[in-house]
Order: C-alpha cells, then structure tokens, then sequence
C-alpha cells in the first residue's frame, strides 16, 4: 500500500475531530499526549495520517513516524516498554455501523490492551 497524505486539491474529504485527554512530560519524559479521535468519515490510514500532519505522529507507527532524536534522560523502564512496543498505540475503544442487512446500528466498545495500558500507567506516575 501506498503512503496516503493531506491534500485541498485531491483525495477524498476525510474528518477527524479530536480532544487531548492528558498530556504527559517531565525532565525524564518527552511530551506524549493522550487523544480520543472521532471520526466523521473512515478513510485508509486516517488518524495516522491526520495526526503526522499536525506533527503527532502515533507512538509505534513505523510507516507515518516523525524523525526524532535518541530521547535523552528519559526515564529506562519508560523506554523500555515504548522500545518493545510491537504495535502502534492506537486502539479502537468504540466502533460502529450499520449492519447492511437488518439496517439497525450496531456498536462495540473494548478495553484498552494490556502492554498499552502499561505504558499509560507508567507515565502517570512519572508525571506526578
């Protein structure tokens, strides 16, 4: 698959509303920001590219990652878990549809996965 990007001019609209939930940073931690995501339409890749865009890319994402510097003085077992992180750091907490044959709205929630969740407690404790 090719990379997708913003575009005015071509492309199909794609809309992502979204609200910083916490925003974590501290001398051993580099600013990571917790978001939830909205999404009025559903277009390949759309957080991922929406976010780069406005320069956030997603911690864990390989194909849409800003380039950064080594992290200095943060905190090892922080570093440790975002180094092992096997995924991207994007979860579907609630989707929906409509089901194409009884035509009623259909929705699913999940909880957030255990080594995201790890990652999570560990910055708001350092942020404390």
């Amino acid at each position: 698959r090719q990379m997708m990007e913003v575009s005015q001019t071509k492309g199909k609209k794609a809309i992502t509303n979204y609200e910083t939930l916490e925003v974590f940073e501290n001398k051993n931690t580099p600013t990571l920001s917790l978001l939830e995501c909205k999404l009025e339409t559903g277009r390949t890749h759309q957080i991922r590219v929406h976010m780069n865009y406005l320069g956030n890319s997603i911690v864990g994402d390989d194909k849409y990652k800003k380039k950064f510097k080594k992290i200095k003085n943060i905190d090892p077992s922080l570093e440790k878990s975002l180094i092992n992180l096997k995924r991207q750091f994007l979860h579907a907490k609630t989707i929906g549809f409509v089901h194409p044959k009884k035509n009623n709205e259909m929705m699913f929630s999940s909880k957030l996965p255990e080594e995201l969740e790890i990652i999570l407690k560990t910055l708001r404790k350092q942020s404390k």
